[in-house]
């Protein structure tokens, strides 16, 4: 089969010819249709400092994917040949505190597909049979390849209740953006976002943002700016953090209402200033958000797509761009790019 393929730890990646998987008697074997290329696979591409420590390569890279089943291990349940399905990237071990308590996405012993186990970068890849989403209605096959991201978004957006709430949405990447589809269909009052690209900044009032606000200045006071321009009088009730820019989490604070909900998903580089006396003085709550709930984010994005057309219409737009596999480089420096939406690499074309 087609993969894209880590031979070592260094830059770079191949297309070669690899063996396809054979999957054990709990897991599924998976033909890929569509991969999505998240920063953690730019990251991999590169072999950054990050990816130094958390990879282990040999590697098959990639965890955003849709695909089909093509065979069942003889223990697995409730997945059939044929289905179309995701799957979540975070293979949990179990037997862990978290695991035992329903706690999956805390897991301290978590492998993550694509990183620490062959990915989705190939024509087919095998996954716990537990780890995989099967969906029962009809689904593009791109966007069945946002359900990892798409579950973030919702997992940072459902953290707090929304109906009614004011709500900022700091950096309009491709999270963001769906953070800011999902505030406006759970019922938030004003949705504003933050980005420092402009491109970025119209998707989100495509999104359903009420306004975009540049940030590339002074960030916090441009968000003080719109909370005028919106007629707030009090501040915003909820803030999610999704850029992880050492600029935006401060800003945020400087912004909030008193007793103001934060959920944080953006991952800093490094440490970031925090005016902590405000977080105390004013009663905030910061809470980090990872991954997944499992598997309770699914059923909600499954169910909000399942039940607005608008929703999905505004997910699917997401896609910027959908490259041929053969066409990997291009995909690769097109996620790069970072100034639009998700690229996807489609693996049935020859």
């Amino acid at each position: 089969m087609r993969a894209l393929w880590k031979p070592d730890a260094g830059p770079g990646l191949i297309m070669t010819d690899r063996p396809v998987p054979v999957p054990t008697e709990d897991e599924v074997l998976v033909r890929v249709l569509r991969t999505g290329i998240c920063g953690t696979d730019l990251h991999i591409e590169r072999w950054d400092d990050w990816a130094a420590e958390a990879v282990t390569a040999p590697l098959v890279p990639g965890h955003e994917f849709s695909g089909e089943v093509v065979e069942v291990g003889a223990a697995v349940r409730d997945v059939a040949v044929g289905d179309l399905v995701s799957g979540e990237g975070h293979v949990v071990c179990g037997t862990c505190r978290n695991c035992r308590a329903g706690r999956r996405q805390m897991c301290i012993r978590t492998k993550g597909l694509g990183v620490q186990r062959d990915g989705a970068f190939a024509e087919y890849l095998t996954l716990p049979g537990t780890n995989v989403w099967v969906h029962h209605g009809p689904v593009e096959p791109e966007v069945g390849a946002l359900f990892d991201p798409l579950g973030n978004a919702v997992h940072t957006a459902l953290a707090f209740p929304l109906v009614g709430e004011d709500v900022l949405v700091t950096g309009c990447g491709p999270i963001g953006l769906m953070a800011i589809a999902v505030a406006r269909h759970a019922g938030a009052r004003f949705v504003v976002g933050t980005d420092v690209s402009p491109e970025r900044l119209r998707m989100a009032e495509g999104m359903g943002a009420d306004l975009g606000v540049d940030v590339r200045d002074d960030g916090a006071a441009a968000v003080r700016a719109v909370q005028e321009r919106l007629g707030m009088r009090e501040g915003f009730d909820v803030g999610f953090e999704m850029s992880g820019a050492p600029t935006a989490l401060p800003a945020m604070v400087e912004n909030m209402n008193h007793g103001g909900r934060i959920a944080m998903l953006g991952l800093p580089s490094g440490p970031i200033a925090v005016d902590w006396g405000k977080v105390v003085t004013h009663m905030l709550t910061v809470k980090g958000i990872y991954g997944r709930e499992m598997f309770e984010t699914w059923q909600a994005m499954s169910s909000m797509l399942a039940t607005s057309a608008v929703l999905r219409a505004r997910i699917g737009s997401i896609v910027s761009a959908c490259h041929p596999a053969r066409d990997w480089e291009a995909a690769f420096a097109a996620a790069a790019d970072a100034d639009g939406g998700k690229v996807v690499i489609d693996w049935t074309e020859t």
